[in-house]
């Protein structure tokens, strides 16, 4: 779809605490830092790095909420400075995108079409999961925790939203998709072609839309920096929590033919955990003369 240029905010959140990891914060770092220079505003939340031995409590059933939610609030006042009609997010645990989906439903007139490209589904309440990253469509759904949901003023609607990759949930998070007819695509059928997903978009006739790409939807076999790569951990760390399935090749292919299809205004990336940098810094850390 050809268009005009149009206003981009670059929105870099290093919220670690909705996922519950330090290893979030220096994530969304390194990933800013990656990445093409931004072509318009960039603004940063305010996060404060996280201290060694960090831990949250559990408030009203959620790590860390109050923190969350003034996160979340802050990074709706830095959309708002600047009032984008698009915007990219780099995080962060998954809660990053509230906000900035949330303003862009209203920008769209509520029609906005939201693509979760995700291993999980991340419609869980605090009643089933204390962490608010597993919460964040949930509420973008106008479900769960109250003043997550709050935080949008119109609730996406459930026929323009899409799953890319999830291949297994949990019988709560089925109770969800079913319960709204939330459309889905494992990874199987997105092997080859982009064609469930670019029919959603034209069955729904989604001109505008946001997308959500969790790297927990790649395959730990293919792309190393995810939570499930975490070296030294345990063998039966996160059993049961499904590993995605997707190679990367197969995620910009679908990204690539649904830019050609509508409108892509909006663009998050998610739960970036890179292992190897991460050990390179902790290094340097520990190193005469680099530590004063």
């Amino acid at each position: 779809m050809s268009i005009g240029r149009r206003a981009t905010l670059r929105l870099n959140m290093p919220q670690w605490q909705g996922g519950n990891r330090h290893e979030y914060y220096f994530g969304s770092t390194l990933l800013a830092w990656l990445a093409p220079p931004a072509v318009g505003p960039v603004e940063t939340v305010p996060v404060p790095e996280p201290e060694p031995g960090e831990t949250l409590e559990i408030e009203n059933g959620i790590l860390g909420r109050a923190a969350l939610l003034r996160q979340a609030r802050a990074a709706r006042e830095a959309i708002e400075r600047h009032r984008p009609d698009r915007i990219v997010t780099l995080g962060g645990d998954c809660l990053i995108d509230l906000a900035p989906i949330a303003y862009l439903n209203g920008r769209y007139g509520g029609n906005l079409g939201v693509l979760w490209v995700d291993a999980h589904p991340d419609v869980l309440t605090p009643k089933d999961f204390a962490q608010g990253n597993a919460q964040v469509l949930g509420a973008l759904l106008g479900r769960g925790d109250p003043e997550l949901a709050a935080e949008v003023d119109a609730p996406v609607k459930a026929s323009h939203v899409m799953y890319a990759g999830l291949d297994a949930w949990t019988p709560a998070e089925g109770e969800v998709i079913t319960g709204l007819g939330l459309r889905c695509a494992g990874a199987a059928m997105l092997a080859e072609t982009s064609f469930p997903v670019l029919d959603w978009i034209a069955d729904e006739g989604i001109v505008h839309l946001a997308v959500h790409f969790d790297v927990d939807v790649l395959d730990p076999t293919t792309f190393g920096p995810v939570l499930f790569n975490e070296p030294g951990a345990p063998a039966d760390a996160l059993a049961g929590v499904p590993r995605g399935r997707m190679a990367p090749g197969q995620v910009v292919r679908l990204l690539q033919d649904v830019a050609g299809a509508c409108d892509v205004v909006g663009l998050a990336i998610a739960e970036y955990m890179p292992w190897e940098a991460i050990a390179t810094r902790d290094l340097l850390r520990r190193l005469p003369l680099l530590t004063g």
